[in-house]
């Protein structure tokens, strides 16, 4: 075989090792061509991938274990949001997210203004302003509370944030991050409205499993954290938290007296704690009253044990704990 036989060959195979790759490529792949994205915490960046697929990487800005809230980004933090293609957020739920995205030329899907955000109670706002939420409490009681919520940064306004604890919120969170994602990339716009319909198929059915497992139950009162779980309310739960819509917010002596009250008239044997906070609030009132301690995960991040988990697994687990803290069958 001559030399330029052997060149033509060489080519001709390298032509149809090239082109077949390219053949073998999926959808999912070929979408984004190799976009980023920058999602302010878990709920969001988890939809973000699920949505976009294969072709976008999506990086969270609050690292697993970190408190959402807490977040303050650094340089590459900053860095990444003013180079995104995209940027996924909650106006309202991380300041410092707020402030650095607003240096950004990428497109923003803001949660808060495509989802139908429950409003806050006036006992979510009592326990984040200090104001007077409970009859009976003393003028020392509010001055305590006052000081001991001075300078907190985390007013979520009129609105409850915490709507990813709602299957069906997710999903329109999810078509709006789909449509967003084809205004950027138009040539993959029906990857990326199958990917938001598929994992509307999944949550959908999350809701149905809520529906179901929840129908039947000996009590509906439940005693949590903090007023992380409101949208959990529309499968017959009343929640009543121990702190306010922040995790570090201080009860008063008035509201621990109120929740005593209420988990001895309703028959409370659990008291819920979460991940990512300190849980001894919830351990020293269940202590003080002979009831069980549990966890409600909020899924605000992920933390050590719940790397390896998704938000439809951690969704299931909270599920299952509800179950037996509230004796449903």
């Amino acid at each position: 075989m001559s030399l330029t036989t052997r060149s033509l060959s060489l080519t001709s195979l390298l032509a149809a090792t090239v082109l077949l790759a390219g053949c073998g490529q999926s959808d999912d792949a070929q979408a984004g061509s190799g976009r980023q994205a920058v999602a302010s915490f878990y709920p969001l960046a988890w939809v973000t991938e699920r949505v976009a697929g294969d072709g976008w990487s999506v990086e969270n800005l609050t690292q697993p274990g970190q408190e959402p809230h807490d977040l303050d980004l650094d340089i590459a933090q900053t860095a990444a949001l003013e180079s995104a293609d995209l940027v996924v957020l909650e106006k309202g739920f991380q300041p410092a997210v707020d402030a650095a995205a607003e240096n950004t030329d990428a497109p923003v899907v803001d949660a808060a203004a495509v989802v139908d955000l429950l409003p806050a109670s006036e006992d979510e706002h009592a326990h984040e302003e200090g104001e007077e939420g409970h009859e009976g409490e003393t003028e020392e009681e509010h001055a305590e509370h006052e000081e001991s919520t001075e300078g907190e940064d985390h007013d979520h306004g009129d609105s409850d944030p915490h709507f990813w604890l709602d299957p069906v919120r997710v999903a329109d969170f999810a078509d709006a991050v789909a449509d967003e994602l084809a205004e950027v990339d138009p040539d993959a716009a029906q990857t990326y409205a199958d990917n938001a319909a598929e994992l509307r198929t999944e949550l959908e059915q999350l809701d149905q499993d809520f529906t179901d497992g929840l129908a039947s139950c000996e009590r509906t009162t439940t005693v949590v954290s903090h007023q992380a779980f409101a949208y959990l309310e529309r499968y017959g739960l009343d929640f009543e938290p121990i702190a306010g819509l922040s995790p570090d917010a201080e009860p008063t002596a008035a509201d621990l007296g109120h929740l005593q009250e209420v988990i001895e008239a309703d028959g409370v044997t659990t008291v819920f704690s979460e991940r990512l906070v300190s849980p001894k609030m919830a351990e020293t009132l269940a202590d003080d009253l002979g009831v069980t301690t549990a966890v409600l995960d909020p899924i605000e991040g992920l933390s050590d044990d719940t790397a390896e988990e998704d938000y439809l697994s951690l969704m299931r687990a909270n599920l299952t704990a509800l179950q037996q803290a509230n004796g449903c069958s």
